[in-house]
């Protein structure tokens, strides 16, 4: 690695502490760095708050010339206004020596004008450092800005024979992975919006679908009910915030809502979930809700943990007719990584 792509590395390593915090906006890192030295860092916090460029100037010891600067950030920085001023305004202000950048805004309000206002304004811009991993990065908000739908994760755990559930009607334990993977799968929920199941899934599991066993906040539930066959009496409905999707009805009440679509599909679900500002989508449902989104092409992860455990008869869960993008091993599980 060169210097500016150790500097930007830097950026994305500390743009991740907001990972819990800040959807639906993007994870960004900024440094300030003088005579090669890192003088100053500043990551986006939580959405709402002042972004990665403002944290990392605040963070600037007093005697330090901005102007002398270098300031790396791992996203171009914002030109418009949101729930905060422009980042440029400030960029402009402090006159640095060189910005450099890890990859431009796919937001249709930023996208190339950030860094056309920085050059118009005389100073040195460098883009695409380390893009790819910039873009990586902040995939779910990318997803969802490109192709307005949100990015959409499927997980399941099978056991070492592919079964995933019971047969109906079995009163044997349905956990198939290792209870100390249950941080990890909360880890997921917590770095998704939403989280999906179907109504079959409610009924029969009773989930509470939230965070528990990690840092982060609850996503919002996304239950798949056409026919509001979902017992609306079940805690998921309790706590936090859900939405049950329908044919029928429209109804809000207190921690959940009905909510009718048509035509009752995946992809108009998942549009409407990015109308609300949703870019990301766990999905934990049964074999038939996962089944439906492998087979309509709308999923662009698959996190499988296959246990060691062996029940000899069962629901065999979904196949993936494709290799892994990574394996590895996590306690008693092997967890596989697919990418559409």
């Amino acid at each position: 690695m060169n210097s500016d792509e150790i500097y930007i590395q830097r950026c994305i390593e500390i743009a991740q502490k907001g990972q819990f915090y800040v959807a639906p906006n993007p994870m960004v890192g900024c440094l300030f760095v003088k005579d090669g030295i890192i003088v100053s860092e500043g990551y986006h916090k939580k959405f709402g708050d002042s972004h990665a460029e403002v944290n990392a100037y605040k963070s600037l010891p007093s005697d330090i010339d901005p102007m002398k600067c270098d300031i790396y950030v791992s996203l171009e920085p914002c030109s418009h206004h949101g729930k905060t001023p422009p980042c440029v305004d400030l960029l402009i202000r402090l006159k640095p020596n060189r910005i450099i950048i890890g990859c431009m805004d796919p937001n249709p309000k930023v996208s190339g004008n950030g860094i056309k206002m920085l050059k118009k304004a005389g100073i040195d811009v460098f883009v695409g450092v380390l893009e790819n991993e910039c873009k990586s990065l902040n995939k779910h908000f990318f997803k969802a800005q490109q192709n307005h739908l949100p990015y959409v994760t499927l997980k399941w755990a099978q056991t070492n024979d592919l079964f995933m559930a019971r047969n109906k009607g079995s009163h044997e334990s349905q956990k198939i992975s290792d209870i100390r993977n249950d941080s990890f799968v909360h880890q997921l929920r917590a770095t998704h919006q939403a989280i999906l199941v179907g109504a079959n899934t409610v009924n029969v599991d009773d989930p509470l679908l939230d965070v528990r066993y990690s840092e982060g906040n609850d996503p919002i539930k996304v239950i798949l009910s056409p026919n509001l066959s979902v017992n609306q009496k079940k805690r998921v409905l309790k706590y936090g915030q859900s939405i049950i999707y329908n044919k029928l009805s429209s109804v809000e009440f207190e921690q959940y809502k009905l909510s009718k679509i048509n035509p009752f599909s995946l992809e108009s679900i998942l549009s409407d979930l990015h109308n609300q500002g949703i870019h990301s989508v766990l999905v934990e449902g049964g074999i038939q809700v996962i089944q439906s989104f492998l087979d309509s092409n709308l999923w662009d992860e698959a996190i499988v943990l296959k246990s060691k455990k062996t029940w000899g008869n069962g629901q065999k869960a979904p196949s993936l007719d494709q290799i892994p993008k990574i394996i590895r091993q996590l306690h008693n599980d092997t967890i596989s990584y697919y990418k559409i």
